[in-house]
């Protein structure tokens, strides 16, 4: 393994001294150009790196930002991670980004991972399993900024970005109801997570206004496996009530029940109407499109990347912030359209 360079190495080519290397270095003004110039000419054809965390432990910064995400390959959390790293690169700061695979146990791994590091702050989306949050203790407990968006849990000093899951989920339900719908199964995600609990409270406080019965049979919770769509349909046929509508938590595996759907000779939305979450591409590639609530996902990663580092560089004080709601839309398309 060849030798890492540092800041003696190059002292001792250039015949200077290791404070003048690293003062060059950080373009400091007591330097003159051509020294500046020398130092980043042999930096360069040396490999030299700089080591960033060590540069600012002065300073107890790293210039990093920790985010943990469910998982890495969903269409709404890239749209976040984009929002949330636009603001970072613009302020001079790095994020290193770690998925928990829907897992307590990896989120726990992360969450120490990212501590280790020296972060300066960390945003999180929880996973499905996560029911306890003592592996966040490490970080409240020494005031390092803690901010949960999309899957939320209410820790003290710890803010919180979302959308109105509940009036989303009401929107969506109130949708097929006034497009005729009487039957309406809802297939959320896992309930432990606040997002699919808020929607499916929507969807219950939507029937209950317009006198239609909430069926037990009708929700349907789900990890939202496309593959698990056959069984879902299968149930849709044998159903003692017959279903005209379906209100799904997630874009993607609503789009595969209107594929399986039609399969199986239902018309959509003729026989049954069907609303997505998210506003994902795939809803406007299907056919018929797919009617959505659209969820703004980069506009979420940009105002956590704000609210984070504002903190940081003490513009605002997040830790006595509550919770920032950002609208949603419905975006009404064939499915549910006749």
């Amino acid at each position: 393994m060849a030798k890492k360079i540092t800041i003696y190495d190059l002292a001792q080519k250039l015949n200077i001294s290791p404070a003048t290397v690293s003062r060059s270095l950080n373009d400091h003004p007591a330097i003159s150009q051509k020294t500046k110039d020398k130092v980043l000419s042999v930096a360069r054809e040396t490999g030299y790196r700089t080591n960033k965390f060590a540069a600012n432990l002065s300073k107890q910064r790293s210039k990093t930002i920790g985010v943990i995400v469910p998982k890495l390959n969903s269409i709404f959390m890239s749209t976040v991670l984009s929002g949330i790293e636009k603001i970072a690169n613009n302020f001079g700061y790095n994020l290193v980004i770690s998925q928990s695979l829907e897992s307590q146990e990896k989120e726990k791994l992360n969450a120490k991972t990212l501590f280790d590091s020296g972060i300066d702050a960390l945003l999180v989306s929880l996973a499905y399993e996560t029911e306890n949050y003592d592996h966040f203790t490490t970080y409240t407990d020494r005031k390092i900024p803690l901010l949960f968006f999309d899957r939320l849990c209410d820790l003290p000093n710890c803010p919180t970005i979302s959308i109105d899951n509940e009036a989303a989920g009401y929107d969506a339900t109130r949708h097929l109801i006034e497009k005729g719908c009487k039957n309406i199964v809802h297939i959320t995600g896992s309930l432990r997570r606040n997002v699919y609990t808020d929607r499916l409270e929507g969807y219950k406080r939507a029937l209950y206004k317009n006198k239609l019965p909430v069926r037990p049979e009708n929700i349907i919770e789900s990890d939202l496996n496309i593959y698990k769509v056959q069984e879902f349909v299968a149930y849709i046929k044998a159903s003692k009530h017959k279903v005209d509508g379906i209100f799904v938590s997630n874009d993607t595996f609503a789009v595969n029940c209107i594929k399986e759907l039609k399969k199986e000779g239902f018309r959509i939305p003729e026989d049954i109407k069907i609303i997505g979450f998210n506003n994902d591409p795939v809803s406007e590639v299907i056919s018929p499109n797919l009617s959505t609530i659209e969820y703004p996902g980069y506009k979420m990663g940009i105002l956590a990347g704000q609210s984070i580092i504002s903190h940081l560089n003490g513009s605002i004080n997040i830790q006595s912030a509550d919770q920032i709601i950002i609208k949603h839309k419905l975006i009404a398309r064939e499915s549910t359209q006749i």
